[in-house]
């Protein structure tokens, strides 16, 4: 069975730095697509960052140039960087693993949440 478990969440003034990771239990196919969301209070969740097929980064246009996902296949861990935190993007985020994010529900783990709090 697979889990999934975010951690490196917190309060953090504007303009610093958080990095989240993803702890993932549990056999997934290395080519699966791995997605960091995000949902702040009374918003749609969004999609903040992509590494399709374990590879190709894409991000929100609000967050390239200051997020970067990446994966550690000898950790099983998957992670955020996030630099110049602004009070919006204070939010709950997600990781998230699936086989294709074209095919939801498919080999398809959520975690839990670790909550981003961006506030002087």
């Amino acid at each position: 069975q697979v889990q999934l478990v975010e951690s490196g969440g917190g309060l953090v003034q504007p303009g610093g730095s958080l990095r989240l990771s993803c702890s993932v239990s549990g056999s997934i196919w290395s080519d699966s697509d791995m997605i960091w969301y995000r949902q702040a209070p009374g918003k749609e969740r969004q999609l903040v960052a992509v590494l399709f097929s374990g590879v190709t980064e894409n991000y929100l246009d609000s967050v390239k140039g200051r997020f970067t996902i990446s994966r550690d296949n000898t950790k099983n861990t998957i992670y955020l960087q996030m630099n110049s935190l602004q009070p919006e993007d204070t939010a709950v985020y997600y990781c998230r693993v699936v086989a294709s994010i074209l095919v939801p529900g498919k080999s398809d783990y959520w975690g839990q949440g670790t909550q981003v709090t961006v506030s002087s």
